[in-house]
C-alpha cells in the first residue's frame, strides 16, 4: 500500500469526478475499461480505489509486469476475490480471451461484478481489441483531463492557460508548467506514437499537430494541410485518425439530420486540452494568449471540451452550420432526446446573431445557452441564457 499512498499523496489534490462513475460501475459490471489520454490521472484513480479493495495491480508496458501473466489463467486463477487493475492493457490484445474466460467463470461462482479494471490510452484501438471478447461483460467510461468544477471556478485562468493534466495545472509557476507539457509533446512524438506501430517523422507529426492548433476550432481541409505538409489528403486522414485514436484530437461532427438546408458536412477538428494548444504555440502566459489570433479558437475549444465531458453519459455532441450562415458552436443531444443548442464568445457583452436563432429553429432545440466570458447569469433575448461556463457546467450536472 506504500506505493498507493505515495501516489495519492503525490495527485490526489482534486477529487475526479470520473471515479464515482468508475465505482458504480464496478459494482455492476464484471470488467471496467477506463479510456483517456496519458498522464490525465487514470493510474492515479485507479490506485486510490484500490485502496479500498482487495487488489492486484500490473503495468503492462514493464517486461516483469508483462512476464506475469506470460500463463495469464494460472495467474488470474489466483486472483479472485480481487480487483485486478491492468495498465495500458492494449500492450497485450490476446489478453482479452483470457479475460473472457475469467469473467465466465467467476460468473458461475457467483461473482459477477468488480472483476477487473482495465486502462487504456488509445481508445479506438482498444475498444476494437475488446468489444468482440468482452461484449456484454464490459463499460467503458473515458476520464477527461482536469474539470473547471473540480478545481474550482476561481482557477478558470490557470486551467484555460495550463491546460487539465493534473502535473501540468499543478506545477509551480506557468514557465514550468510550460515545460512539462513541452516534455509531454516530445513523450508522445518519440515514444508513445512510434511504440504504437506507425512510422512518422516526429517533426512531420509536430507540424501537423501545430497546424491543427493554429486552426483550432476550424473546419477540416485536408488538401490545405496536405499542402502545408508535402504529403497526401489520405495521410493527412491518417495522422488525423492517429491523433483523435489517442484522445489527444477531437473530430466535432456537423449535425446530420435532414432539415431541409445546405448543411456543411466537413467535421471541425479540436486539439481537445487547451494547455496542448498554447504549449504547440509556444504561448506561456495568459496575456500571450490573449493577444494572440487563437484566442477565441482556445477559448472554445476548452468550454466545448468542458460541456462535453460533463454531459450525461450518452450525450451526443455536434455543431451546426448552414450555407446560409445559421451557425451553433456545439449542439447536444441528451440522453432523453433533448436538445441543447450552445453558442461560445470571449466576450463580455453577450449577444447571440441572426444565425444562432435560424439555427436553433432548423434544429428545434429545447434549451439556448450563450457561454460568455462574465459572471453573471442574464437574458440575452428570446429564450437564450447568456452565462458562465461554470453556470453551463452545474446546469448540464442538474440534468
Amino acid at each position: 500500500m506504500q506505493l498507493f499512498q505515495i501516489v495519492e499523496d503525490m495527485l490526489g489534490m482534486y477529487q475526479r469526478r470520473t471515479r464515482q462513475a468508475v465505482q458504480d460501475a464496478l459494482q455492476a459490471q464484471a470488467a471496467v475499461v477506463l479510456l483517456g489520454p496519458r498522464q490525465v490521472g487514470k493510474t492515479t484513480l485507479a490506485l486510490e480505489i484500490a485502496e479500498h479493495h482487495p487488489s492486484v495491480y500490473l503495468d503492462l508496458e514493464r517486461d516483469a509486469d508483462r512476464q506475469v501473466l506470460s500463463e495469464p489463467d494460472l495467474y488470474l486463477d489466483e486472483q479472485i476475490g480481487k480487483l485486478v487493475i491492468l495498465d495500458e492493457v492494449q500492450q497485450m490484445p490476446d489478453l482479452f480471451k483470457t479475460l473472457r474466460g475469467q469473467i465466465d467463470m467467476r460468473r458461475r461462482k457467483g461473482a459477477r461484478t468488480g472483476q477487473f479494471l482495465l486502462l487504456g490510452s488509445a481508445s479506438n484501438l482498444l475498444l476494437h481489441q475488446s468489444a468482440e471478447s468482452l461484449a456484454g461483460r464490459v463499460r467503458y467510461i473515458e476520464m477527461p483531463p482536469l474539470q473547471l468544477d473540480e478545481v474550482g471556478s476561481d482557477s478558470l485562468n490557470d486551467l484555460w492557460l495550463r491546460g487539465g493534466f493534473p502535473d501540468s495545472f499543478q506545477a509551480a509557476s506557468d514557465p514550468e508548467s510550460l515545460a512539462w507539457r513541452e516534455d509531454f509533446l516530445r513523450t508522445y512524438l518519440e515514444r508513445d506514437i512510434p511504440a504504437l506501430g506507425p512510422r512518422i517523422p516526429a517533426t512531420t507529426l509536430r507540424r501537423f499537430w501545430t497546424m491543427l492548433a493554429h486552426s483550432q476550432g476550424g473546419l477540416l481541409n485536408a488538401s490545405a494541410l496536405a499542402g502545408g505538409l508535402g504529403v497526401s489528403g489520405q495521410t493527412v486522414g491518417r495522422y488525423l485518425d492517429l491523433l483523435v485514436d489517442l484522445m489527444l484530437v477531437r473530430r466535432l461532427q456537423p449535425w446530420h439530420e435532414n432539415v431541409g438546408k445546405r448543411l456543411v458536412k466537413s467535421p471541425k477538428v479540436y486539439v481537445r486540452d487547451s494547455g496542448l494548444v498554447h504549449a504547440l504555440l509556444n504561448l506561456g502566459s495568459i496575456e500571450g494568449v490573449l493577444g494572440h489570433p487563437v484566442v477565441g479558437g482556445s477559448w472554445e475549444g476548452l468550454c466545448i471540451e468542458t460541456l462535453i465531458a460533463t454531459a450525461p453519459t450518452g450525450s451526443e455532441p455536434y455543431f451546426y452550420r448552414t450555407a446560409a450562415g445559421a451557425e451553433l458552436d456545439l449542439v447536444l443531444r441528451l440522453p432523453g432526446n433533448d436538445i441543447w443548442a450552445i453558442e461560445i464568445k470571449r466576450t463580455t457583452a453577450p449577444k447571440v446573431s441572426r444565425g444562432f436563432h435560424l439555427a436553433v429553429q432548423d434544429i428545434k432545440a429545447d434549451r439556448q445557452l450563450l457561454v460568455y466570458a462574465g459572471e453573471r447569469e442574464i437574458p440575452a433575448g428570446d429564450g437564450v441564457r447568456a452565462l458562465s461556463l461554470s453556470a453551463a457546467v452545474q446546469h448540464l450536472r442538474e440534468v
